[in-house]
């Protein structure tokens, strides 16, 4: 008789890229960390943890470790490099009525890249 595993419930995997950006599009309009980390982990199971890790140039133990069950809270630079990695981009878009109370400069400067 073949054994069976009856583990813990896992988070539903998306079935395909589109599906993995919906998921993690629909985290970030809900400002929850916890669940944009776990979007962005079940993306991950969509590709080749080895190719990742070469891509993103990040160890394939740092991947799973930053976007397990209780993430480490990886940086934002672990964050970007994975999503780029798998073709991803991040995009800002402003949200109606909210928002921090404007400054009167007004002006939006970049900052400089000399100290």
């Amino acid at each position: 008789m073949p054994k069976t595993s009856i583990g813990c419930p896992t988070r539903p995997q998306p079935a395909s890229r589109r599906a993995a950006a919906d998921l993690i599009n629909e985290a970030f309009t809900k400002s929850d960390v916890a669940e944009i980390f776990h979007a962005i982990g079940a993306a991950t199971h969509l590709y080749n943890i080895s190719d990742l890790a070469e891509k993103s140039g990040i160890a394939r133990t740092s991947i799973h470790r930053a976007f397990a069950r209780d993430p480490q809270k990886p940086n934002f630079t672990t964050i970007f490099r994975v999503l780029d990695a798998m073709g991803f981009q991040l995009h800002v878009t402003l949200r109606r009525n909210a928002g921090a109370v404007r400054s009167k400069a007004g002006s939006l400067r970049p900052r400089s890249s000399r100290p």
